[in-house]
């Protein structure tokens, strides 16, 4: 599918780019500063106006963002940006994943090239460890097949490293289902080199993604930073191995911090790279799976044949005639962001009348902010 992305000047995207690169200031102060100032364009705009307006900014903090190397490194992001072509999502466009902006820690601009909608009815991240078993493999390839038969569309979500999620990736492509790696560096290199032939394989039936910029290297500390985007991107985390400690269980705990599902595959007692699925599982912070079945049942996903049959069978007498409501009989499931957009109401509106059709019994929520009608 083609990506549209919005039309911002270069002025603009100059500014939302410096906005990322302001030493000592992330996501989260960099939307506080966004909330006080307006626009990206207004933080860089005048020195004393930003001292104005957030008297409480140490001087260290403005120096930082009047900095001269902020706006250098930034003419050369865009550069990189031009000639690689890539695509830029930040915060505030209306087609950021409205899945990821739910988190408070989501990141205030991110680069993409690929194909892919980071808005999809359903997507699924898969994690896990880097040393994979016979059994996590098999589980993996064969969970992803039953998947793509029920959700042609699903969009996998993992991270291009080695073992589960290389595994995932590939199976995902293998079965026609588009896939997303997110990275914990620059697009201007894959991390590990030996997974190039999928990356760019994926960039036709799929993405790369990361909010971090060109020449960043694949540093331990970013991966902690890459895993919430994983997590953020997608409705449920389904972690297949994991030892007692790992990336995947801190990409379960961003999930679960997101409320999103949290679905495990169990393995035996003895086997340490399962000892951190089955300690979710045994402390109830993951839902056993050991089948797409599982996962269909647990999230309440119809196959896309299956909800067809069903949106062309189901015609109630009572339902509302409200532009919410149209809506809804003719989706699969659709997100509150979605509906307020399609149908130009505020959010209160759009969410007034979810309440009300829910109270009816007409509609019932789903993971992720999502909502279907009840047959």
């Amino acid at each position: 599918m083609t990506v549209t992305q919005p039309y911002v000047t270069e002025e603009q995207l100059l500014c939302r780019i410096a906005l990322t690169l302001i030493k000592g200031v992330g996501s989260v102060l960099a939307r506080q500063l966004l909330h006080f100032m307006g626009s990206p364009e207004a933080i860089f705009a005048d020195r004393s106006e930003l001292a104005r307006k957030l008297p409480r900014a140490s001087h260290r903090l403005i120096d930082a963002v009047f900095a001269p190397a902020v706006m250098e490194r930034a003419r050369r992001e865009l550069e990189q940006i031009r000639a690689k072509g890539l695509q830029t999502y930040f915060i505030t466009d209306e087609n950021y994943p409205p899945l990821l902006k739910e988190c408070v820690d989501a990141p205030i601009l991110f680069y993409y090239k690929g194909n892919a909608d980071l808005s999809p009815a359903r997507a699924l991240s898969v994690v896990g460890t880097r040393n994979i078993t016979a059994y996590g493999r098999s589980a993996t390839e064969r969970i992803i097949a039953d998947l793509a038969h029920a959700i042609p569309d699903l969009l996998i979500v993992s991270g291009l490293a080695y073992g589960v999620d290389v595994t995932a990736h590939k199976a995902a492509l293998a079965n026609g289902l588009p896939t997303v790696g997110v990275l914990a560096h620059g697009l201007d290199r894959i991390y590990p080199s030996s997974h190039r032939s999928v990356a760019t394989e994926m960039l036709a039936h799929g993405g790369l993604l990361t909010d971090y910029p060109t020449g960043t290297e694949p540093e331990r500390f970013n991966f902690v930073g890459r895993n919430r985007i994983v997590a953020g991107l997608s409705h449920a985390t389904l972690v297949i191995e994991s030892a007692a400690k790992g990336g995947s269980l801190i990409t379960a705990e961003l999930a679960s911090d997101y409320n999103r599902d949290v679905l495990a595959l169990p393995g035996r007692a003895t086997d340490s790279r399962s000892a951190g699925c089955n300690t979710l599982i045994r402390e109830q912070k993951a839902a056993l799976v050991t089948s797409a079945e599982d996962i269909l049942s647990l999230l309440s996903w119809s196959s896309t044949a299956e909800a067809q049959s069903q949106t062309l069978a189901f015609e109630p007498d009572n339902w509302p005639d409200t532009p919410v409501a149209k809506l809804l009989l003719h989706a699969q499931s659709i997100s509150v962001d979605e509906l307020t957009r399609e149908t130009g109401l505020s959010i209160n509106d759009v969410s007034a009348q979810l309440f009300d059709m829910e109270l009816d019994g007409l509609i019932r929520s789903l993971p992720g902010g999502m909502y279907t009608i009840q047959k």
